[in-house]
């Protein structure tokens, strides 16, 4: 009986390091992650399958962008939703209120590996981390223009007119698009709410065919002659070489401007031990040397190393190190307005 008993006792011990037992409830095995609907495949292999084997739990995902499942947040916070991602734009919208869980960094150990921007960002708001870096840059067709693009000024050369596209102000690097409008103006953006930059975009507006809202637009516009150049997150650049191989991609040596793709915990979370062991996974080095290459997604562990290969086109290194961040406690409440005088100007 006593080696029975002791049998059980190390049995119990194991099952609750592991994650969920088998007499755990179903709730207590199941995390629900709002997530981007994007490379599904990919994620469900590199990213959820390895979380569900590791802590014997079930993933279940909510999927779409960050704005509308947000705002499904927002409507009812109490839906279910453990662990959402957002990019940086949308989960600045949360802090503050009552949506997410301010951040316990001892039950996420990898947070001490975070590189210094992403580390000073989640101490400035103290909500949950960044677990991707991406920067805006230029992909270009450099034999169809004749010439090098090194710049985000060149982007007004008049033998660019009608051949470039730009991100729509309702996207991830739509923002971005305004300080890179303002920087040309030789204006800090916050000294005049983005007046000098929708003057240098009205400047721009001869060169632009499209201010785009998905980014597999560009890619059909490139193979289709129809832009030789365009402003992109560098997510989307391997999607963009692979339908047109003879565009470049360029990060101007100025600088360019950071978007962080970020992790929190829902306050309204039933399953909190869990949904922290999550957030906690997505920002390992055992992870994230994965998906820097599977989802070309820029690491945001310092640990994580690539090589010059794979480094290609990820905000890493050099490009990390020139990266700008964009103030959303500045922006988002000025969005509606930037949003309205865009339209007037650009989508008319």
């Amino acid at each position: 009986m006593k080696k029975l008993s002791k049998f059980v006792v190390a049995s119990t011990m194991l099952l609750s390091l592991v994650g969920c037992s088998s007499t755990s409830s179903s709730d207590e095995c199941t995390l629900t992650v709002s997530s981007f609907q994007l490379s599904e495949d990919i994620v469900n292999e590199d990213v959820i399958k390895p979380f569900e084997k590791q802590y014997n739990c079930k993933v279940v995902t909510d999927l779409g962008n960050a704005a509308d499942r947000f705002t499904k947040l927002q409507n009812n916070p109490d839906s279910g939703i453990d662990v959402i991602e957002l990019n940086q734009s949308t989960s600045a919208q949360g802090y503050g209120s009552e949506l997410f869980e301010k951040l316990d960094p001892s039950k996420v150990s990898n947070i001490d590996n975070l590189i210094s921007t992403a580390k000073a960002y989640q101490e400035a708001n103290g909500y949950g981390p960044a677990f991707v870096i991406q920067s805006v840059g230029i992909v270009y067709d450099k034999e169809a223009l004749g010439f090098e693009i090194s710049s985000w000024d060149d982007l007004w050369k008049a033998n660019l007119k009608g051949a470039i596209a730009i991100p729509d102000i309702t996207t991830t690097f739509g923002p971005a698009m305004m300080y890179i409008a303002s920087d040309h103006a030789n204006k800090d953006i916050t000294s005049d709410d983005g007046a000098s930059a929708f003057k240098a975009l009205e400047e721009l507006k001869p060169n632009i065919v499209k201010t785009y809202t998905k980014s597999s637009d560009l890619a059909n516009m490139f193979a289709a002659g129809e832009i030789k150049a365009a402003v992109v997150g560098d997510f989307a650049v391997p999607m963009i070489q692979n339908a047109a191989n003879s565009v470049s991609y360029v990060v101007p040596e100025s600088g360019t401007y950071a978007n962080f793709n970020t992790i929190d915990v829902v306050a309204s979370s039933k399953n909190k031990e869990l949904a922290y062991k999550y957030v906690n996974w997505r920002i390992s080095k055992e992870l994230q040397s994965v998906t820097s290459k599977s989802l070309n997604e820029g690491p945001t562990n310092a640990t994580v190393e690539l090589s010059e290969e794979d480094a290609q086109n990820k905000t890493y290194g050099a490009v990390a190190q020139r990266a700008k961040a964009i103030d959303y406690t500045f922006v988002n409440p000025l969005l509606a307005n930037w949003t309205d005088q865009w339209n007037r100007l650009l989508n008319r």
